[in-house]
């Protein structure tokens, strides 16, 4: 099949966006032609660093016909809004995580995306790098038998040590449930499935956050949101799963992920990566063996869900980071915080296809169409 060339353009210009270019760049499918920013300096800015032709204002990105794809890093409180503009458009859309802040926007994006006639894709893609479809090979050639139980923990003293404008992950749409879940949730789908129930525990254990970073040390953030969530996941293939996901814990030595089978344990490397390690300890083991990865992409590759998109647009087939496992995230993580303050369990409305494992035998820049 003859591939024909993605042009992308890139709505934000903040920190993410290096990661993007970078990831996208190492794809012959896509080429980035135009970046765009509410801040036309930052724009600029971006564009003479990489060398992108086109540094434009939002409008005007949404309004060149030649690009395909838009991938959207604007914050997370206008991630719903910006995709239905981007689809309204015409074009292809690609969303940081999440999809939306509620699951009223984020339906509203999908049903957009139907009615066009259009792709919705969302971060994270990170299980589609190398470590993480190593462990779905694992799980799925049997090697730690039938997984029974798994756990998952995000666990930090949270970010105004180290950010320069920390506030925003201490409100509501935020929070270590909302800014990490869905690198946690999105790996343990790919591993084991939809989730079908879920209850919870949420809490805030500090009012308010001192910041320390520069440039607003000193100042004190309020805090709106719950910090400290603990949800209970059953799984539709009846998996039990716990995650746990923390700004108020300032050392740890819990496990990333880990999946239990009946016949061994499986640890899951960090999901916010594309690498390892990947190990494993089975029946009768004397200690954890760390197991050679099946699968490229081990480096920083964000990107990859946009090639991903971009090959399956052009042969038909399903695109893995698509909008529906995006909304199950967005629905789990929702329905653990409405357990939580009903102190009840809730029943997980939405569903999504587990995604299509990665062939074996890809080559960096290559995915299959």
């Amino acid at each position: 099949m003859t591939q024909e060339t993605v042009k992308v353009g890139i709505m934000g210009c903040g920190n993410i966006s290096n990661a993007y270019i970078k990831g996208c760049r190492s794809f012959d499918i896509l080429e980035v032609v135009a970046v765009a920013d509410i801040v036309p300096e930052r724009a600029e800015e971006k564009a003479a660093e990489h060398g992108i032709a086109r540094a434009l204002s939002t409008d005007e990105l949404l309004a060149q016909d030649d690009i395909d794809v838009i991938i959207n890093l604007t914050i997370p409180a206008v991630h719903a809004d910006v995709s239905q503009a981007i689809l309204a458009s015409g074009k292809h859309a690609y969303s940081e995580k999440p999809l939306a802040t509620n699951r009223e926007d984020g339906r509203a994006v999908l049903t957009k995306a139907d009615a066009a006639g259009l792709r919705i894709g969302c971060a994270p893609d990170t299980f589609l790098g190398g470590g993480l479809q190593t462990c779905r090979k694992v799980i799925d050639e049997g090697l730690i038998g039938a997984p029974v139980a798994a756990t998952g923990f995000f666990m930090t003293r949270g970010l105004e040590d180290w950010h320069p404008n920390p506030a925003f992950f201490f409100q509501p749409g935020a929070g270590p449930l909302f800014d990490m879940g869905p690198y946690y949730l999105t790996a343990l789908i790919n591993l084991l499935g939809p989730v079908k129930s879920v209850t919870g525990s949420a809490v805030k254990s500090f009012e308010e956050r001192l910041v320390t970073s520069q440039p607003l040390a000193g100042q004190y953030v309020k805090v709106d949101t719950p910090t400290h969530i603990t949800g209970l996941l059953e799984f539709e293939s009846g998996v039990a799963g716990t995650l746990m996901t923390s700004f108020d814990v300032r050392y740890s030595q819990v496990p990333r992920i880990e999946i239990y089978g009946d016949e061994g344990t499986l640890s899951v490397p960090d999901p916010n990566t594309f690498g390892g390690p990947v190990k494993v300890r089975r029946k009768g083991d004397e200690d954890w063996e760390e197991l050679a990865l099946t699968h490229p992409y081990t480096s920083n590759m964000r990107g990859l869900g946009v090639a991903d998109l971009a090959y399956a647009s052009q042969s038909g087939r399903k695109h893995r980071a698509n909008g529906q496992l995006a909304f199950h995230v967005l629905d789990v993580m929702q329905s653990i915080l409405e357990a939580a303050e009903a102190r009840t369990y809730r029943d997980v409305d939405s569903r999504c296809e587990q995604p299509a494992p990665l062939p074996t035998g890809l080559t960096e820049g290559q995915l299959d169409t």
